[in-house]
């Protein structure tokens, strides 16, 4: 696939929140709204797409994704916890972000994390992702274009694409089912200290 390269670049992939780009005052909704959409507005796969609305945000809140927020201002803590919903939200069910995210809002409260320590881990493992991304997207590419000429005498960039397209959703789903067994071990060992106690 000839434009594997211009298709990366286009993704915008290296878009994430860092720690000291998240204002230290606490923000309304507003403002929230803007720093995402300022943030990540390349990423987005066209004009129509919103990042972060205040419906989002207010479900966030109800669903107890977040933890409740104070004077309508939401803290660096609560910038850090929608960080990580943007990103997990392109794969998991809201209900397995919640639980993802359950023991991480109750360390908050409890004052019993550090927070930017691990949210800069996070951000060191995001940024290994994508480097390692590139490498198997150009990998994949060439494979396909092998692939596609020993089954295929005429060949068109349109069978190429459809089965680079089918190769990453597989892939792509194969990585979601890991995360989700992982979520369901998260639920596995709540249950198990709730039988226990």
């Amino acid at each position: 696939m000839e434009k594997i390269n211009q298709i990366i670049e286009e993704l915008d992939l290296e878009a994430n929140l860092p720690l000291d780009e998240i204002p230290k005052i606490d923000l309304y909704m507003d403002q929230v709204i803007q720093l995402f959409e300022n943030k990540f507005a390349e990423s987005k796969r066209n004009d129509d797409e919103k990042i972060l609305t205040k419906t989002m945000i207010n479900n966030y809140a109800k669903g107890k994704l977040i933890f409740p927020i104070k004077n309508k201002k939401y803290s660096k803590e609560h910038l850090i916890l929608i960080s990580l919903i943007y990103q997990l939200k392109g794969a998991l069910s809201i209900n397995d972000i919640k639980t993802t995210l359950d023991g991480i809002n109750k360390r908050i409260i409890k004052e019993d994390i550090d927070l930017d320590s691990f949210y800069n881990s996070y951000l060191n493992l995001t940024a290994q992702n994508v480097s390692d991304f590139k490498e198997e997207m150009t990998r994949r590419g060439l494979e396909v274009k092998e692939e596609i000429a020993e089954g295929q005498e005429d060949t068109s960039p349109y069978l190429e694409r459809v089965l680079m397209i089918s190769s990453l959703v597989h892939m792509s789903n194969l990585y979601r089912k890991a995360a989700e067994k992982l979520v369901d071990g998260i639920m596995i060992d709540k249950e198990g200290k709730r039988q226990r106690s």
